[in-house]
């Protein structure tokens, strides 16, 4: 359960790296809506922030479950 929340964090990160890759054009066809659209770099950036915290979250929870196991044997 704890490695999931890391995983969503690391899903949240490289799609906001695929969403801002295409906004500024570097990634994915011409065609798509998200081609050269200045908002997406903007939502891209969001996507990113909220995937560092998740696994930053994810990570400390996983620390702390750890201590917490420890300190009970």
């Amino acid at each position: 359960m704890k490695i999931l929340v890391e995983i969503i964090g690391a899903m949240l990160i490289l799609a906001g790296l695929i969403f801002t890759a295409q906004s500024k054009s570097l990634l994915g066809p011409s065609s798509s809506f998200m081609y050269s659209n200045p908002s997406w770099t903007i939502n891209g950036s969001m996507f990113i922030i909220a995937g560092i915290i998740v696994l930053i979250l994810g990570i400390i929870f996983r620390i702390s479950f750890r201590h917490k196991l420890r300190d009970k044997k």
